[in-house]
C-alpha cells in the first residue's frame, strides 16, 4: 500500500466517523417515528452528503468542479445504499437467531445497533473503493 493510499485511508475513516455519525444519529431519530427501513434509508443519504463534502476536499483533495464526479458518486452512492438497506434488513432477520444462541438475548436495542454496524461496515468497504478507484481516481499523466 502506498503512502498515498494510506494517507486516503486514514482520512477516509475520520470522514466517514463524520458521516457515519450523522447516519447512526439520524437513524436512530427517525427509526422511532417511522419503519426502520426508510429511516436507515434516509439517514444513509443525508450520510452520503456530508461524506460526499468530506471525501471530495478532503480525502482525496480534488478541488475541480466537475458534474461527472458529483454523477459517479451519486450513482455509487445509491449502489451501496441498496447495499447498505439490504445487509441492515437481512440483520434483522439473521441477528435474532445469533444473538440468541451466542449472547442469550433477543433485545431489539442489541440488534438495531448490530444490523447498524453490519449494514455501515459493508458499504464503507464498497465506498472506499468505489471512490478510490473511480468516483475520484487520480489522472496519472506521461511526462
Amino acid at each position: 500500500m502506498t503512502n498515498s493510499t494510506k494517507q486516503q485511508l486514514l482520512r477516509f475513516i475520520i470522514a466517514g466517523c463524520c458521516a457515519v455519525g450523522t447516519d447512526c444519529l439520524l437513524y436512530y431519530i427517525l427509526s422511532q417515528y417511522i419503519n426502520f427501513s426508510v429511516a436507515k434509508g434516509i439517514s444513509f443519504l443525508v450520510g452520503t452528503i456530508a461524506a460526499y463534502i468530506i471525501n471530495k476536499y478532503y480525502t482525496f483533495e480534488q478541488t475541480k468542479k466537475s458534474k461527472k464526479e458529483i454523477i459517479k458518486f451519486f450513482i455509487l452512492y445509491l449502489s451501496t445504499l441498496i447495499a447498505n438497506v439490504g445487509v441492515n434488513k437481512l440483520s434483522f432477520i439473521i441477528l435474532p437467531c445469533i444473538l440468541k444462541f451466542i449472547l442469550n438475548t433477543n433485545e431489539y436495542k442489541i440488534i438495531k445497533l448490530f444490523a447498524f454496524l453490519c449494514a455501515t461496515g459493508t458499504s464503507t468497504i464498497l465506498n472506499f473503493i468505489g471512490q478510490k478507484f473511480w468516483v475520484f481516481k487520480e489522472v496519472h499523466t506521461r511526462t
